[in-house]
């Protein structure tokens, strides 16, 4: 169960650097990480329709990036057993 909890861990950080990379090579105003490509003459990085490839791709990875958060949160706070005992020093206080 471990090894399943610590390979989701993974599998959301390695979709985080995925998704920050995708993000930087979009072209914005100022042509963004593309420009440091070569991509002064107005040509996408990789095509001509790449723009649209790179939006629909950012948005499956942003879904997947959610999804695996939820699952992340809920199953870490379910792994999280509460103490319910109280301090020796309660404990003693308590009892005189």
């Amino acid at each position: 169960m471990t090894f399943l909890f610590y390979g989701t861990i993974f599998l959301f950080l390695l979709i985080c650097g995925i998704l920050s990379l995708v993000i930087l090579l979009q072209e914005s105003k100022s042509m963004g990480l593309g420009a440091s490509f070569g991509g002064d003459s107005g040509d996408s990085l990789f095509g001509t329709s790449t723009a649209d490839v790179l939006k629909k791709f950012t948005g499956y990875l942003a879904v997947i990036f959610m999804i695996i958060c939820i699952v992340l949160s809920i199953w870490s706070t379910g792994t999280i057993k509460p103490n319910m005992s109280l301090p020796t020093s309660i404990e003693q206080t308590a009892g005189q």
